[in-house]
C-alpha cells in the first residue's frame, strides 16, 4: 500500500491559482461566534490543510467513511462514533458507510473519506496519515484517504488507549480539511512539538501534533478548537460560492 502524498499531488493540479487563494485571517474569538469578512483559514487553536488546496467544507455535501474490509470496519467504527456525531451536530453531513476497495492511484468516489491500514504509510514508527482531496471546480474538500499504521495492532508499536483514540479521529479531522495546529507559543521562533495553545484546564486540541487532545475518557472527541476549525471551514462555503 503506498504512501498518499505522491498520487494525491500528481491528481490535484487544478484548482484555483495560488494568486486567486484569498489571503488567510484570523478568527477573532476562540470558542464561541466566528465572525470575519472573508474566508478564514486559521484561528485560535485550528489551522485549514490550504497547502492541499482545502478551503472549505461543503454544507451540503454528504461525506462517508468507507473501509476496505469488514473487519476493518468493525476496528476503527467504534473510536470513530464519539467524533462522527459531534461532527453532524456541527454541521457535517458525516455517516459511517459500509466495505469499499480502495484505488489510491486516483480520488476516492466525490464525499468518501477511504481507512486503511499501511506499515508506517509516513515512513516513521508510530505515524499515521490522513489527507484530503479537493475539488478542483471549487476547493471544498472533495474527499480523502486515512492509513492508520499497523504497528499500533500488530504489537510492534506501544500505544495508549487515549492516544488511540485521539489518533484515529486526528486524522479523519486531515481529511476533512484541518491542519496540525502548532503555533509559536513561546516566541522562540520554533514550532515545536505539543506546542500549541490550551485552555484553562491543560486540553490542547485533538489537531496538535504529534499528539492532542483529551486525556481521559473523552479522548477522541474533538475539543472546542477543533470543533471552531470545522465550523469555519463550513462558514468559508458560501463565502467562497460553495453550496
Amino acid at each position: 500500500m503506498p504512501t498518499l502524498p505522491v498520487h494525491l499531488a500528481a491528481a490535484h493540479t487544478a484548482g484555483i491559482s495560488a494568486t486567486a487563494v484569498p489571503m488567510p485571517r484570523t478568527a477573532t474569538t476562540d470558542t464561541g461566534g466566528l465572525t470575519a469578512s472573508g474566508p478564514v483559514f486559521v484561528g485560535t487553536g485550528w489551522r485549514a490543510t490550504t497547502q492541499f488546496r482545502t478551503y472549505c467544507l461543503s454544507p451540503s455535501q454528504q461525506y462517508t467513511i468507507t473501509f476496505p474490509t469488514q473487519a476493518l470496519k468493525d476496528r476503527y467504527v467504534p473510536y470513530l462514533t464519539a467524533a462522527v456525531a459531534q461532527l453532524n451536530t456541527a454541521g457535517v453531513h458525516l455517516e459511517i458507510g459500509g466495505i469499499e476497495t480502495p484505488d489510491y492511484s486516483t480520488v476516492p468516489p466525490r464525499g468518501h473519506i477511504q481507512y486503511g491500514e499501511a506499515y508506517r504509510p509516513v515512513g516513521t514508527a508510530g505515524y499515521s496519515q490522513g489527507l484530503p482531496c479537493h475539488n478542483t471546480a471549487d476547493n471544498s474538500v472533495w474527499g480523502g484517504y486515512v492509513l492508520i499504521d499497523t504497528e499500533y495492532w500488530d504489537g510492534t508499536w506501544t500505544i495508549t488507549t487515549v492516544k488511540l483514540k485521539n489518533t484515529l479521529v486526528h486524522e479523519l479531522c486531515h481529511a476533512l480539511g484541518l491542519d496540525h495546529c502548532n503555533s509559536d507559543m513561546n516566541n522562540d521562533g520554533v514550532v515545536a512539538s505539543y506546542e500549541t495553545v490550551k485552555d484553562t484546564a491543560g486540553v490542547t486540541p485533538i489537531m496538535t501534533s504529534p499528539n492532542g487532545g483529551y486525556q481521559d475518557s473523552r479522548a477522541g472527541q474533538l475539543t472546542p478548537y477543533d470543533l471552531n476549525g470545522i465550523k469555519q471551514l463550513l462558514a468559508n462555503a458560501p463565502i467562497l460560492g460553495v453550496s
